[in-house]
């Protein structure tokens, strides 16, 4: 592929060197237009020996080829990385004052950017808004993560890591402009519930909301109108769904809060898709002040737990024609079974069109980027197996999902 990578002035520039060395050692042709403030960071000689091209920053350079339009009009990808808030708004405003924004106005190609930036940046309305503007258009937004900044401070704006970028803007390649869940009406549920114990304290999960979001994100881009229901996801990671034109966020804290919004939320939906990390059980007595030691004068605490409904099993036997039910099921299988089979027994007792079954631990699964899940049908057949980053699980189950429908409507 003819790869444009697009470099604006931001500390983060130094990890895209490694995103252009992986694009070349995977075979594509890379451009590198920097801006004049990214070359302020990394120099023209680095870009030109990563990439194998030569590189400039000026509109007035090889002007028989008019290659202030000529790199966007030959690509068959952009990718802007790092993505400062200057550049997201020109991009949103069609400013073209450089090489790059003459590039990125002169192409038709995919284009995946890659913010990053200072927390309070990130989060300001100007930002939010031309986020919000560049979605509309088809642009694929990756990033930015919660985690440790420039300067010290910590929160969302840090670059995505080189790697997730590159799946990322692959995907984004192979997809093209195609819009195939266009019309379609998802409602899909992340993060993990939390069941009062106290004022104070609560039962809950490790679930980070990722894999929910990415699902939600991925339903958005491929045209589909997005209800995402929130049950615990920290702010940083809800941030880019948050900010989607097309992701109307909601949120529910128990259980019962996940189960009263999915179940008005289905009587419309299309494709429902149930990712959240649901509590199995609840306090039978939630008491209406801290519990203390001294009251329990060193005999410890015992909790009485009652069994919560199954959310998934009740969106099944409620659906309605024609309507696709997906469920994640995170599974710790016993010494000597296998995740397959207990996925089938699952896939068999929620009855479910899909199920997403994947393997989780102390560090697998919960609170990382990257997953890997087997898809099944309700008969226990093997779909698909999907790894990668969570935003490649959630193409690859929307994949499976939009196989499922067509199957449906081809027997009826």
């Amino acid at each position: 592929m003819f790869v444009v990578v697009g470099v604006s002035g931001g500390i983060a520039a130094y990890k895209t060197v490694h995103l252009v060395r992986l694009l070349v050692k995977g075979g594509h042709d890379v451009h590198v237009v920097p801006t004049a403030d990214a070359v302020r960071f990394v120099g023209l000689p680095t870009w030109e020996s990563i990439s194998r091209n030569a590189v400039t920053t000026s509109v007035h350079d090889d002007v028989a080829r008019v290659r202030h339009v000529a790199l966007g009009q030959a690509a068959d990808l952009v990718i802007v990385a790092p993505a400062t808030a200057n550049t997201l708004a020109k991009m949103a405003t069609g400013l073209a004052d450089d090489l790059l924004g003459t590039t990125l106005l002169a192409t038709t190609a995919p284009v995946v950017v890659a913010p990053a930036m200072h927390t309070e940046m990130w989060r300001h309305p100007a930002t939010t808004a031309n986020i919000a503007t560049l979605r509309t258009r088809g642009v694929v937004i990756v990033g930015p993560e919660d985690g440790e900044l420039t300067g010290g401070d910590s929160g969302p704006g840090r670059m995505s890591e080189p790697e997730v970028i590159l799946d990322a803007a692959l995907a984004a390649a192979e997809r093209g402009s195609t819009a195939d869940l266009a019309g379609l009406r998802v409602v899909v549920s992340a993060g993990g519930t939390r069941e009062p114990i106290d004022p104070v304290r609560y039962i809950g999960n490790r679930s980070s909301g990722k894999q929910g979001i990415a699902v939600a994100l991925a339903a958005a881009d491929r045209g589909a109108d997005v209800l995402l229901v929130a049950a615990h996801v920290d702010e940083g990671v809800l941030a880019s769904a948050s900010a989607h034109p097309h992701v109307n966020v909601v949120r529910a804290g128990t259980a019962a809060e996940l189960q009263a919004a999915m179940g008005a939320a289905a009587r419309t939906a299309d494709v429902i898709v149930m990712a959240a990390a649901v509590a199995d059980y609840r306090v039978a007595e939630v008491s209406e002040s801290k519990l203390t030691k001294d009251a329990a004068s060193g005999r410890g605490i015992t909790l009485d737990l009652i069994e919560n409904d199954d959310i998934l099993a009740g969106l099944v036997r409620g659906r309605s024609d024609g309507q696709v039910v997906v469920g994640f099921a995170a599974e710790t299988p016993a010494e000597g079974e296998s995740l397959l089979e207990r996925g089938r027994r699952k896939a068999a007792r929620k009855g479910t069109d899909l199920l997403a079954v994947n393997e989780v631990g102390w560090s697998s699964g919960f609170e990382s980027d990257v997953n890997e899940v087997t898809i099944l049908t309700a008969g226990g057949e093997v779909v698909s197996t999907v790894q990668g980053t969570k935003r490649d699980v959630a193409d690859g189950l929307w994949d499976a999902v939009i196989s499922t429908r067509e199957k449906n409507v081809t027997k009826r």
